[in-house]
């Protein structure tokens, strides 16, 4: 399939490597690393081969290999090179690059490939929080900074949902260990980012609590018939672009007054726009996480 972006810019380059395109430009002028190709107003850019060879120089320059060592080497002992280092050290690093390409290229056959080589070596859960959120965060950047195309997030998103889907299934078909309370899961209207609340979803039932994943877009009318049915119930959230940051206090309070409130129930919120949220709010049912590993720690 034709990717979307098969050219690179030299700057899409340093957001894509993390190699400063003054230094990309320093090691093609002495070592002659990559091939770019000219516009006619001599402006440099890359095809997808020239990425894949800066992506694998910069795993060789990060393991101690010098890049006057590496341009004498054939173009094609590179790529062996990387296959034999890959260690505990470097895997992740490796593992990103593979998603990254996956990723551009619309290659569906890498990313299934790179994730079933990690799962011979790490668990999901291992797989997930060492690899797939750091890579969600560089892909949240590439977008912003357009080095990639929306279609590319959503397609590599949505592989990673898929193994999500699959992985809270398994854990979810034991029957829940931990009585004391319920998990209810929901994003305000509006609110997109629902990969993080889903992972979430897996830890709960990975802790042996039960959970009920409602989803995207849930009125506070729904959360209300919820509480009529369960004595003690966390709700989880997040708030990324949704509620507004006008919006984020009066939101918590009206949860608070209208279902917390007389109640063993509490309220667990993620995400950038609780930041908008009063600090007595944390002292009064409401917790405020700055990361998903905050949040699970509290499991």
């Amino acid at each position: 399939m034709q990717s979307v972006k098969s050219v690179f810019s030299i700057k899409d380059l340093e957001n894509l490597s993390g190699i400063k395109a003054h230094t990309i430009r320093i090691w093609e002028k002495r070592y002659n690393i990559l091939e770019p190709m000219r516009t006619e107003t001599n402006i440099r850019f890359y095809d997808i081969s020239n990425l894949q060879k800066l992506l694998n120089i910069t795993l060789l320059h990060n393991y101690g290999y010098k890049i006057s060592t590496i341009s004498k080497y054939p173009a094609e002992k590179i790529p062996v090179l990387v296959r034999e280092i890959i260690s505990e050290k470097s895997v992740k690093i490796h593992a990103i690059n593979a998603f990254k390409m996956a990723m551009i290229n619309f290659d569906q056959a890498l990313f299934l490939t790179t994730y079933n080589n990690l799962l011979s070596e790490k668990s999901f859960r291992e797989i997930f929080n060492e690899i797939f959120i750091p890579l969600l965060n560089e892909i949240g950047l590439l977008w912003q900074t357009d080095t990639i195309k929306p279609a590319h997030e959503h397609f590599i998103s949505n592989l990673i949902l898929q193994k999500l889907v699959i992985n809270t299934e398994k854990v979810q078909i034991q029957e829940p260990q931990n009585n004391d309370k319920v998990f209810v899961l929901f994003l305000p209207m509006n609110e997109i980012h629902e990969l993080g609340l889903m992972y979430i979803n897996y830890e709960i039932s990975l802790n042996g609590y039960k959970s009920i994943y409602l989803g995207a877009n849930i009125p506070i009318e729904d959360l209300k018939d919820i509480a009529q049915i369960f004595h003690e119930i966390v709700f989880v959230s997040y708030m990324t672009v949704s509620p507004e940051k006008e919006e984020v206090e009066n939101y918590v309070q009206r949860i608070k007054n209208e279902i917390l409130k007389d109640t063993q129930s509490e309220l667990w919120l993620l995400g950038r726009n609780t930041e908008h949220i009063y600090h007595n709010n944390e002292i009064s049912k409401v917790s405020v996480f700055s990361s998903i590993d905050n949040l699970t720690k509290r499991l």
